[in-house]
């Protein structure tokens, strides 16, 4: 929500707090402030110039060198480049000496060598809206030499998050009010005339009471809609509004100015009188956004006597029944709409507005007849007309509080000492409410939260400060937990791949149906699998992912387009889908899913065209990851990738790698091969060594044999490592694969058959060895492989 400090101006002082201040105090008090924008100029060195003549400069085509009257008795010569002007044009003029937004500090000096003493402004140069490309051109009878701050005035615009719990902060009342509290400043009350009501009979039926207790409507005729006042449009576009007629703009500063949200309805379009119901299943309804909707049973609609919808209750009007420029006699709406279905229908039809974010988080039923009334009497003063009868009222407000006892033993308890009960009761009282004979507090309607004794206390502390409460104890001794160890496994995992040059990236949990073809869930998935959103925002958020690599191919494909060609990602988080064979049951898992593609180094002057990472540098990264273990890659064919493989650390399966197919990298523009792996977090817990041993380096020298074997085409390498991992020699420390050679004529070598080329290491811990010992031991390894794989030696 915008909420302008100008406008808060009216209800308290705040001249003695700068926007640093106010930042730091509504934040330090729950209230999220998530951005400042100075909107405006306050510096009196910005005026209103005329310019006098305007010739082309004599070094530049778009420049031309301008003479002003900026109201000093002489004319000042300005530089130009904009093209929107002419001759006697009033325009901002920046004197030497100002400041301009973004600390911008004006000089004389010279531009393609001729002199320029100042510069004329856009809107936007100064802090106010751009309304055009190029100079600010103010009216005609603006004075010359006037500071541009007495024209527009300065303002200061904060956007405040508020949470769920605390809609009365959704308007200037309701952020006065808690400025007031959190600063001790009296408030100054706006004085809202009494409404006369009346039972409204037949005129408004209550068909849906449980969904809107209370409906408002008066009548005003004789209205002239037109163009509203200066004061009403500035308060509008302080905050972002943009000005639409003067009934309309009335309802929208009533909302924003009290937080109750209000609907005019042109009478004429309303036949007989207003019937609150719920729609009809596929009713249409053509809303003032254009859009025609089709409703549902559960949608609450705001209906004439013929059956006509006019509004969709508490969400938007309808096209058909809004003011416009004929409209002469008008009915105003004030009501309160439950929640719930306020907030089903609105992300149901995918409308958000400024009535459905207050409504859907809970209005002050105490304000709907002050605002009625308050808006009302701003219609008459601003538009004229009469206002026809008393309020026409059906049902009666709901009632949303209930009085709190204030514990005050555990008060003084959670407190500290800090503060006093009478310090305490003060604080209640300033934040509007009441303490009552029996010594509870009466809360005011718009504080719907406050329901336990611990919320006062929570208010309490809250404006009195959380830094002024003492700490009982530094900390408590606990036990290691589940949850500890497995938070500082994974931050392990991050500081490991980030050291390893990566990029850590958290994706939405919600994927397209067309980012399956990049799911590599550690499990396959199975028919039924994959759980679908039932009403989805959008078709790209329809599928709880899987999978954690689609939302990491989506990631490196918009860096590629960005011009990235070295792509490092990680992300650790969850992944859903239903049992196997598409159960009811939903199951979640946590996994770590790895992306790498591009060169394997940076290029530089010694190494001009570095390589391309390939499938063992992925390896490698895994193997870092896991010190101690021994990975290896067996490979399993996975749909739609080009080469797929099970990861394994000491024969134990932990995740899944893949290579992207080269049509899917060129569907997604990228030049080099992708590859992924998504590693089960639960598994690497399993494997990971909780601490690591330096084993010392070797004092004896190694010696090293080669043995080419031949084999059948299909036997993969990690078979035959796995043989070798199950021969039980002692002097043999190490094998590599180093050469693959294949024959597919058949000369050389079956065309069905390949040979695979090993070195093998051998070392003793306690002496050098001698060559016989060396072919010995390499003899019985030979032999061993020989009968525990089907090979050959060639």
């Amino acid at each position: 929500m915008n909420v302008s400090l100008n406008w808060l101006s009216d209800h308290l002082d705040l001249s003695d707090h700068d926007a640093e201040a106010l930042d730091k105090l509504l934040t330090f008090a729950g209230v999220e402030v998530e951005g400042i924008e100075q909107r405006g100029i306050s510096d009196p060195n910005v005026v209103v110039a005329r310019v006098e003549s305007a010739v082309q400069h004599p070094d530049a085509d778009r420049l031309k060198v301008c003479m002003v009257d900026a109201g000093e008795g002489s004319v000042r010569q300005i530089v130009c480049g904009a093209q929107n002007y002419k001759v006697g044009d009033k325009v901002p003029c920046a004197l030497p000496g100002a400041v301009l937004p973004g600390d911008f500090k004006i000089k004389e000096g010279k531009l393609r060598g001729v002199e320029s003493r100042g510069m004329l402004c856009s809107a936007s140069e100064i802090g106010l809206t751009d309304g055009v490309d190029g100079l600010m051109i103010l009216p005609e009878d603006a004075p010359v030499g006037t500071p541009l701050h007495q024209l527009f005035h300065a303002d200061t615009l904060f956007e405040v998050e508020v949470t769920p719990n605390r809609p009365d902060l959704l308007s200037h009342t309701g952020m006065a009010r808690e400025l007031a509290a959190l600063t001790g400043k009296p408030r100054k009350l706006r004085e809202i005339p009494p409404a006369a009501t009346a039972e409204a009979g037949d005129f408004i039926r209550l068909e849906a009471a449980a969904a809107c207790p209370l409906y408002t409507a008066v009548r005003i005729t004789g209205v002239s809609v037109g163009e509203s006042p200066a004061w009403l449009k500035e308060r509008l576009a302080s905050i972002g509004l943009r000005p639409i007629n003067n009934i309309v703009d009335i309802t929208n500063f009533v909302l924003h100015e009290l937080g109750q949200p209000l609907h005019a309805f042109d009478i004429s379009k309303v036949g007989g009188g207003i019937t609150v119901r719920h729609a009809q299943d596929g009713e249409a309804f053509l809303a003032l956004d254009g859009l025609q909707h089709s409703l549902t049973a559960e949608d609450l609609v705001i209906a004439d006597h013929s059956g006509t919808a006019l509004a969709i209750a508490g969400v938007m009007g309808g096209q058909d029944s809004g003011v416009g420029a004929g409209t002469a006699n008008i009915l105003l709406e004030s009501a309160w709409f439950a929640t719930t279905g306020i907030r089903r229908t609105s992300r149901r039809l995918g409308i958000s507005s400024d009535s459905s974010y207050r409504y859907e988080r809970g209005v002050d039923p105490g304000m709907v007849l002050a605002a009625s009334s308050f808006a009302a009497a701003l219609i008459v003063e601003i538009a004229g007309g009469t206002i026809a009868g008393a309020t026409q009222v059906a049902g009666s407000a709901p009632q949303v509080t209930a009085p709190v006892a204030l514990d005050e033993a555990r008060f003084h308890q959670l407190m500290g000492g800090s503060l006093t009960l009478v310090e305490a009761e003060a604080i209640l009282t300033r934040l509007g409410l009441a303490k009552r004979a029996d010594g509870r507090w009466e809360i005011p309607s718009y504080r719907a939260d406050l329901q336990r004794h611990i919320d006062l206390v929570e208010e309490i502390a809250r404006v009195h400060g959380l830094d002024k409460v003492p700490s009982r104890q530094s900390a408590w001794f606990s036990e290691e937990s589940d949850v500890d160890s497995n938070y500082d496994f994974e931050m392990a995992l991050r500081r490991r791949l980030v050291a390893l040059g990566f990029y850590e990236t958290q994706t939405i949990k919600l994927i397209a149906e067309g980012q399956l073809i990049d799911a590599l869930p550690v499990r396959p998935l199975l028919e039924g699998d994959v759980i679908r959103v039932r009403l989805p925002l959008s078709e790209d958020h329809s599928v709880m992912r899987p999978s954690l690599v689609p939302g990491l191919v989506a990631t490196a494909a918009r860096n590629v387009r960005q011009g990235a060609s070295a792509l490092r990602f990680f992300e650790l988080g969850r992944q859903y889908r239903n049992a196997g064979g598409g159960k009811a049951t939903d199951i979640e898992g946590d996994s770590l899913a790895i992306l790498l593609s591009g060169p394997a180094a940076p290029a530089s002057w010694s190494n001009a065209r570095p390589r391309g990472a390939d499938v063992y540098d992925l390896k490698a990264l895994i193997a870092a990851l896991l010190p101690g273990k021994t990975i290896q890659l067996a490979p399993r064919e996975r749909s739609g990738f080009a080469l797929g493989a099970d990861i394994q650390a000491d024969g134990q399966p932990v995740g899944t790698f893949a290579a992207l197919s080269p049509a899917r990298c060129r569907e997604l523009d990228f030049t080099s091969p992708v590859f992924v792996a998504e590693l089960d977090l639960a598994r690497l817990r399993k494997v990971a060594a909780p601490l690591g041993f330096v084993t010392e380096l070797p004092q004896f020298p190694g010696s090293t044999r080669d043995a080419a074997l031949e084999m059948d085409a299909k036997v993969a390498n990690s078979e035959i490592e796995k043989a070798f991992a199950k021969i039980k020699e002692p002097l043999l420390t190490g094998v590599a694969c180093f050469d693959v050679f294949t024959d597919p004529t058949g000369e050389r070598l079956a065309a069905e058959r390949k040979s695979l080329a090993y070195t093998l290491s051998y070392r003793s811990p306690e002496r050098t060895l001698t060559s016989q010992e060396v072919d010995a031991a390499h003899t019985r390894v030979c032999a061993a492989l020989k009968k525990a794989a089907p090979v050959s030696f060639r």
